[in-house]
């Protein structure tokens, strides 16, 4: 998945010689967090609004340049999601600025990072519900599975796979549209899956063991 696809596109910006309080207004308006500084067309910085909380007592008498953080780490539309999650992770910050060819073109944040992982994982799907099970060779794989699914009339939304601790056996979870997950999970368990759990989407009841 690129940044591209998951970014806000045309971010609104502000120039180095703007006042803060109007970085203030358009940060409330748009319940933004953050904003490109922009200088004759050109990135030359980011402010945040932790930038703002410093100079409360002053807003509308200083300047933009006099507290952006310039040269702001930035990524490309073609860079990998989870790279810029894992720099966002590293550095500590909540978004980065996204540039083509020297121009500003976008921005991605930690909101557009969670959107995307909340969509592969199927649970933005509205009412559907999560199956985890552990992978034990080709026996009892995701083909299988996906098999399984099928013939309960259950349609796979996502999938994916984790590992508990190192060297233990992979974890296989599937997000799936159905109205009884539990039967999807009980056949699984009768076919020798090891089922961790359910959890339905939209419930209160959130994971709990297969019976």
């Amino acid at each position: 998945m690129l940044v591209g696809n998951r970014m806000t596109k045309h971010p609104v910006t502000i120039t180095s010689e703007e006042l803060l309080s109007q970085a203030k207004e358009k940060m409330a308006a748009g319940r933004f967090r953050r904003l490109p500084v922009m200088s004759d067309g050109k990135l030359t910085g980011i402010i945040t609004e932790r930038d703002l909380r410093q100079y409360a007592g002053v807003l509308e008498h200083t300047k933009v340049n006099a507290v952006i953080t310039e040269k702001p780490i930035t990524v490309g539309p073609e860079t990998m999601l989870e790279d810029a999650a894992d720099i966002m992770l590293k550095h500590q910050i909540g978004g980065l600025p996204v540039l083509h060819q020297g121009q500003l073109v976008g921005i991605v944040t930690t909101s557009d990072v969670m959107q995307a992982f909340l969509d592969v994982m199927g649970a933005s799907e509205g009412a559907s519900a999560r199956i985890d099970f552990t992978l034990q060779g080709e026996k009892h794989g995701l083909v299988e599975a996906s098999q399984i699914v099928s013939r309960e009339a259950g349609e796979i939304l996502g999938v994916g796979t984790y590992r508990e601790k190192f060297g233990a056996n992979p974890v296989c979870y599937l997000r799936v549209l159905s109205r009884n997950a539990n039967a999807i999970a009980k056949a699984l368990r009768q076919s020798g899956f090891e089922v961790l759990g359910v959890h339905e989407t939209g419930t209160e009841t959130g994971m709990r063991a297969a019976g």
